[in-house]
C-alpha cells in the first residue's frame, strides 16, 4: 500500500511593489524594513548586496530615494530565517502603552516611553516600543518612529501614522524646528554661566567591542547642547538639557565632559554618585525627555507636549531635598 502523498508547499514568490506618492522620497532600505516587517537589517542588506532587490529592473544602492511609480522587486524571505518576534497584545507592557499616550490625531501619536524599553527591536532585543505599539494597534497599517530615545531614557517619543507625516517630521528635525527639553540629575553644583556646550562628538569601538561616544575636536561631528539649572539640591543639580544637534548619547557625553555626568549612567557616569542614587532607591538613569515642541503635520499648529517626571525620578529629587 503506497503512502499518501504530502501536498506540496506553496513556493514563496517574488513580489513587485509600485511606489505610491505617499512613499516617495523614502530610502530603499527603510522601505524594505517596513515592507518586510521584522526582518533583521543584516538580512535586508544581504539581499540588497546580492542584487535580489531591483528598482525598475536595475540594481540600486540601499540609500536610493524612491520615486512615485518606481517598481520594486522584493524577493521572498523565509520567516524562519528572519526570526520575527511579535509581542502579544495581552502583555502588560503592551497594554500599559494605552495609558502612556500623551497626544494623538490622524497623523501622529506622542507616547511617554518608559525607561528600559528600547525604541525598536534588534541587536539582541526581542521587541521595542514600536513593535509593542503595532501589537496594540493591529488595525493601523502604518506606524513608524519619527526619532529615537536611548533605551534607558524615558519621555516624549513621536510615532507617525502616515508616511506623509513621517516625511514632514523628518524635515522638521533636519531644519531644527523640533525642540526637545530633557531633565537630568547630575552630581555637584553646575555653573549657571555654563549655558551652552559645543563639543564635537565621535563614535568609537573599544577593544572589548563596546561602543562609546567621545569628545573629539579634530574628527568629531559638530554637537551642541544648551543647559539651564532647574534646582540646586544637596551636592547635586537638577538640569534642563536642550540638544541643538541630534548625536548619539549627546547629553550624556556633554554632561560627562563638563565633569557633571548624568546620574545613574553606567556607561559615562560617576560610580560614587550612581551608588548614592541607588542607596536612595533609584535603579535607572536619570534622563527624561520632559517636553517636545514641533509643528503638527495635520493642522500646522505648534504643539508643545509634556511627559511628567516619572515617580522614581521625582522621588530621587525629593530625597535629595531632605538630606
Amino acid at each position: 500500500m503506497s503512502e499518501p502523498q504530502k501536498s506540496p508547499q506553496t513556493p514563496l514568490k517574488v513580489s513587485f511593489k509600485t511606489i505610491s506618492a505617499d512613499d516617495e522620497g523614502q530610502r530603499l532600505d527603510n522601505y524594505l524594513a517596513r515592507t518586510l516587517r521584522g526582518v533583521p537589517r543584516s538580512l535586508l542588506y544581504r539581499i540588497l548586496r546580492r542584487g535580489e532587490v531591483r528598482v525598475n529592473k536595475a540594481r540600486v544602492s540601499p540609500s536610493y530615494k524612491l520615486k512615485a511609480g518606481d517598481e520594486v522587486r522584493v524577493p521572498p524571505v523565509k520567516v524562519t530565517e528572519a526570526k520575527v518576534t511579535v509581542p502579544s497584545s495581552n502583555l502588560h507592557l503592551v497594554q500599559d502603552l494605552k495609558q502612556r499616550i500623551l497626544f494623538e490625531n490622524n497623523e501622529i501619536i506622542v507616547v511617554d516611553k518608559p525607561a528600559g524599553l528600547a525604541a525598536h527591536g534588534g541587536s539582541g532585543i526581542e521587541f521595542g516600543l514600536i513593535e509593542a505599539l503595532r501589537a496594540l494597534r493591529p488595525e493601523q497599517s502604518f506606524l513608524e518612529l519619527a526619532h529615537r530615545l536611548d533605551r534607558e531614557t524615558s519621555g516624549c517619543l513621536i510615532v507617525a501614522k502616515r508616511r506623509s507625516a513621517l516625511r514632514n517630521l523628518h524635515e522638521q528635525f533636519r531644519q531644527r524646528v523640533v525642540k526637545k527639553r530633557y531633565l537630568t540629575l547630575v552630581p555637584g553644583k553646575w555653573d549657571r554661566r555654563q549655558k551652552l556646550i559645543e563639543a564635537p562628538l565621535i563614535r568609537n569601538e573599544l577593544k572589548s567591542g563596546e561602543r562609546m561616544v567621545m569628545v573629539n575636536f579634530k574628527d568629531g561631528a559638530p554637537s551642541a547642547t544648551g543647559f539651564d539649572v532647574v534646582e540646586e539640591l544637596n551636592d547635586a543639580t537638577l538640569l534642563a538639557a536642550m540638544p541643538h544637534t541630534g548625536r548619539t548619547h549627546q547629553i550624556r557625553v556633554h554632561c560627562a565632559w563638563a565633569r557633571h555626568p548624568v546620574g545613574g549612567d553606567e556607561k559615562y557616569g560617576d560610580k560614587a554618585f550612581n551608588q548614592r542614587l541607588k542607596d536612595l532607591g533609584l535603579r535607572r538613569m536619570f534622563l527624561h525627555a520632559f517636553r517636545i515642541t514641533f509643528v503638527d503635520p495635520a493642522s500646522g499648529e505648534v504643539l508643545k507636549i509634556e511627559a511628567p517626571l516619572p515617580p522614581e525620578l521625582e522621588q530621587a529629587v525629593i530625597s535629595l531635598r531632605r538630606i
